[in-house]
């Protein structure tokens, strides 16, 4: 999980792992592991997630994180612009880092899209780029399971 602080990249793996959502804002120092095993087309998985801790002005994404990555997700909160920036450094970071992984690019918090800053040319820009986007509320609980089944479809394929 790579993005700028607060874009949800917590929310969102604890969404996934454990089912809950909290409006408490935490932020990761470092990085924190968690995992969970899933049905993907037959074939049980185990996927470590590793929610990074958010890059801004202050605090870089170490590439040796990401280093040996099989897929990360970059994320953008769709209400942050600055937020789009910050993702599109951290994905050329981890194309130079992790030449191999699958990548695909999670605009959070579609429960507030009359508030985004985020616009439809830059949605197709990741797409016209070759890169799968999708709508995430880890709030609402849109499309986690969609982006976590597909990255680790995406990843047995790669491998």
């Amino acid at each position: 999980m790579l993005g700028s602080f607060a874009v949800g990249k917590t929310s969102l793996v604890q969404r996934y792992v454990n089912s809950i959502f909290s409006e408490k804002y935490q932020t990761t120092i470092g990085v924190k592991i968690d995992q969970k095993t899933v049905a993907v087309d037959g074939k049980e998985v185990n996927l470590l997630l590793w929610d990074i801790h958010g890059e801004d002005d202050y605090q870089k994404v170490k590439p040796a994180y990401v280093m040996g990555s099989s897929g990360c997700f970059i994320v953008i909160d769709g209400t942050r612009r600055a937020s789009l920036e910050i993702g599109n450094e951290l994905l050329e970071m981890a194309i130079r880092t992790a030449p191999n992984a699958v990548i695909i690019i999670l605009i959070n918090k579609s429960d507030l899209k009359e508030e985004w800053d985020i616009d439809k040319d830059d949605i197709t820009t990741f797409r016209n780029a070759g890169y799968e986007v999708i709508e995430t509320s880890a709030k609402t609980n849109d499309a986690i399971d969609t982006a976590f089944s597909r990255i680790a479809q995406l990843m047995l394929k790669q491998k």
